[in-house]
């Protein structure tokens, strides 16, 4: 199919700062890789400051911009609305949105409370009758050892699931004189590593096993509870000292789990591992074997087969860069490895291929609600001692 007969995907997004920018990238990136059923077309970018909206629209490749984001709601070459704003927007933006017939991708977390979550779910789910689709932006389930190891877990090469080990490591606020923001700012984030980061392995974890958490024990700690204010922040309330305003978020969470099939898993996120940048770590072990993952590493997967001679059996490092691996095809020649930006591409290729067989994607509001549950059940956990905390599981 030509791209002039290729049905028009109009594309509006909210928010240009970093993952703007890596959502504009795989717009202009997927039609050009990927055969899509939908031609998707950069038609508007909203954001608050008017320079610097010309400016995303200009260098990122959007036809308009607008600071406006309710104008996109009321464009007609607008079928899409792509929200890559702060967590404390997400709802009232997405509920508009699909109330006003777009589909929605938003980025993960889904919202800064379950409520919130569950207004979303519940707004998705009208839409969904009228043929409006959305999704949540848990875009390392699209990097290709992930989904690889999905499908080695569906297919039983490691076996019942038993053991799962999750982690993520930063350290970008390690340094206690590292200055205040939004992601530190619990009405703004929601939560700190927990929700930022934390729901990331969570998804992880349930994507890859096909399991949903039951339950969790959990901890938080917020180790710099005061940090120098600037920029935006300068004239944040309750501000103590010359200078410096309150972290009103975890800097580290640390819990339990227990999955409904019965595997246990341990998880950790913190901002505070000194040398680890973005170390993204899942390791499950089953009664047949183990997969292990690490995203500094994102190109391997590694697989031990526990059927093997025990005479010559080990770790197997899988190069995930073949053309039989999930999307690598449509890329480079086998051992010309991917990064980071190409899962957002892959995200746009699951997206847009949903919409175009009218199906719902993956994952869906009803999935970010499930982590948000999540996530709500560790802080109350946390608040509690500690105490085990059940998470609602879907029947």
């Amino acid at each position: 199919m030509t791209a002039e007969r290729t049905p028009r995907l109009g594309v509006g997004m909210i928010g240009h700062s970093f993952m703007g920018r890596a959502h504009s990238q795989a717009w202009r990136v997927a039609p050009r890789f990927f055969d899509l059923a939908l031609r998707p077309e950069m038609t508007v970018v909203a954001g608050r400051n008017p320079a610097g909206v010309a400016d995303a629209a200009d260098r990122l490749g959007w036809a308009a911009g607008t600071t406006e984001w309710r104008s996109l709601l009321e464009r007609e070459d607008v079928d899409l609305v792509d929200i890559c704003t702060p967590g404390d927007t997400h709802a009232e933006m997405a509920i508009a949105a699909l109330e006003a017939g777009k589909h929605v991708l938003v980025e993960k977390p889904m919202a800064n409370s379950v409520a919130e979550a569950e207004a979303m779910v519940a707004a998705a789910a009208a839409a969904e009758q009228r043929g409006v689709l959305s999704m949540v932006g848990f875009t390392y389930r699209r990097v290709p050892a992930i989904a690889l190891a999905r499908q080695l877990v569906a297919d039983g090469r490691i076996g019942t699931v038993r053991q799962v080990r999750a982690q993520y490591l930063q350290d970008w606020i390690a340094d206690e004189n590292a200055p205040l923001s939004w992601r530190l700012d619990k009405a703004t984030a929601g939560s700190g590593s927990l929700g930022d980061i934390g729901a990331h392995i969570i998804d992880l974890a349930q994507f890859v096993t096909g399991d949903l958490i039951s339950g969790v024990s959990g901890t938080l700690e917020t180790f710099v509870t005061e940090r120098p204010v600037a920029g935006e922040f300068s004239g944040l309330s309750g501000t103590a000292g010359e200078g410096r305003g309150p972290v009103t978020v975890d800097d580290a969470a640390v819990f339990l789990a227990r999955f409904a099939g019965g595997a246990l898993g341990v998880f950790e996120a913190t901002r505070f591992a000194w040398g680890r940048k973005n170390a993204i770590r899942l390791e499950i072990n089953g009664s047949l074997g183990s997969l292990a993952f690490d995203f500094e590493d994102m190109n391997v997967l590694n697989f031990y087969d526990a059927t093997d001679d025990p005479a010559t059996s080990g770790f197997r490092r899988i190069l995930v860069t073949e053309s039989a691996h999930p999307y690598i095809a449509a890329w480079w020649p086998a051992g010309h490895g991917l990064g980071y930006e190409h899962a957002f591409v892959h995200q746009v290729v699951d997206l847009v291929g949903s919409l175009a067989r009218a199906e719902q994607p993956r994952p869906s509001f009803a999935d970010g609600l499930g982590v948000q549950r999540v996530l709500d059940a560790v802080e109350r956990s946390a608040a509690a001692d500690s105490t085990w905390t059940t998470v609602p599981v879907p029947g």
